[in-house]
Order: C-alpha cells, then sequence, then structure tokens
C-alpha cells in the first residue's frame, strides 16, 4: 500500500515541488497540500495520511504548534517531518520534543525528502545530516561531564559486541551519511546496510537512526579510525 502524505506550506512553489518529488515515487502518494497550520490539522483530520510534511513558519497555527496539537491528540495519529528553511537548533530541538519524526532542512535533495517520508512512516526518524552531526557532536561534548558527575547516566552497552562492518556502517550514519551514501561508500548493497542497521537497532535497543547515531557520538565510535 502506498504512504500517504499531507503537505503543509505556505509557498505554492514548494508545495508544487514537494508533490512532483514524492508523486515521482511509486510508493507514496499526495492526498492533499494546504497553505496554513489549521489547514494542516483540518486535513488531517479529514484524509488521515501516514505522514504529514510541515513548514514551522506558517500563517494562523505555526509548525511546531501543529505538531504539539496533533501530539496530544489520543489514538493514531501522522508521522510528523518538520521541513523548513531555519536551520536553527531551537527549533529542531522543539520539533522533535514535541514528537515530530524528522527534521529537513529545505536545501535537502529530491532522495532525502523521499528517504524521511519513507522513514518516518515505518516510525523511524531522520534528520538532515548536517543538523544530527552539529547536535550530536554538541552531545558527545556534553558526555563526559554527565558521566562523570554522581548520578549521571550510563553510556549505553549493546547486548553484543559490534562487528567490525556494523561499526562501519555506524560511524558512516553518525558523519551524516544516508543509507544510499553508506552503501555506496562501503561497496555493500542498500540492503546489506540496512540488514546491519537492524542488527545495531537491536543490539543497542534504539528506537531509531538518530540514538544510533547518538551512541556513536557518545561512545566515540564516531571519531575512532578504523
Amino acid at each position: 500500500m502506498a504512504i500517504t502524505v499531507v503537505i503543509a506550506d505556505d509557498q505554492d512553489m514548494v508545495r508544487t515541488g514537494f508533490r512532483m518529488i514524492l508523486e515521482s515515487q511509486p510508493d507514496i502518494e499526495v492526498l492533499a497540500d494546504v497553505t496554513d497550520g489549521e489547514a494542516a490539522l483540518d486535513a488531517v483530520t479529514r484524509h488521515d495520511p501516514d505522514v504529514l510534511l510541515l513548514d514551522i513558519r506558517m500563517p494562523r497555527l505555526d509548525g511546531l504548534e501543529v505538531t504539539r496539537r496533533l501530539a496530544a491528540r489520543p489514538g493514531v495519529r501522522p508521522r510528523i517531518v518538520i521541513v523548513t528553511t531555519f536551520d536553527l537548533d531551537e527549533y529542531v530541538h522543539a520539533a522533535l520534543g514535541a514528537g515530530a519524526s524528522g527534521f529537513l532542512l529545505k536545501n535537502a535533495s529530491p532522495a532525502m525528502l523521499v528517504e524521511a517520508v519513507r522513514a518516518a512512516a515505518v516510525g523511524d526518524a531522520l534528520v538532515s545530516p548536517a543538523i544530527t552531526v552539529r547536535l550530536l557532536r554538541e552531545l558527545a561534548a556534553a558526555a563526559p561531564a554527565a558521566t562523570e558527575s554522581p548520578g549521571g547516566p550510563a553510556l549505553r552497552a549493546p547486548s553484543e559486541p559490534l562487528t567490525q562492518r556494523e561499526q562501519d556502517v555506524v560511524r558512516a550514519l553518525a558523519r551524516g551519511r544516508t543509507n544510499n551514501e553508506i552503501a555506496a561508500e562501503l561497496f555493500v548493497s542498500l540492503s546489506t546496510v540496512k540488514s546491519h542497521l537492524a542488527n545495531v537497532q537491536a543490539k543497542l535497543d534504539a528506537r531509531n537512526r538518530v540514538e544510533i547515531a547518538a551512541w556513536a557520538w557518545e561512545s566515540g565510535l564516531a571519531t575512532r579510525t578504523p
């Protein structure tokens, strides 16, 4: 079955561009595109999409408020991917904290947009690589002080040691590579990359690829030379 999507953005060209990119994929169907936050909430109620692509700065209601309201609704709700021009850490933290499943910049590649929608649809999270790497570097820098203090959080330990190939995949992921880029970089198939990440996710009991990347930075694997 196709992944159903609603697009909310106040710029006509952006909505048109996103629709063209997504509708070129055989497994994605765009149900509606709307121009403001109130219309986004109405479209979700009317169409019940799998994924909502949401701009932050829109008339009537902004994307962060839409995300908060949808997160407060009982029952099944769409996965939300924030797509914005504004590369601000406070927006990223607010969006993910409110329940968004992804955060992309509008200059992300079409492939990244498609991958973010597919990841959100299965409950995973994808954040623009440049943002991910910056935030996780900050997290890694703060981690030693937290773990050295009494009662500080313990570093997540894998249930089994990661294989060398799994470490290679995780290291590339933590540096902001997409699955396709990891496959090309390591000369393996896309299905092999996905299999390695699934194994790592199970070993770390991680919810998604963002948590895997966070562990890689916290543990030092991201900066360790193979």
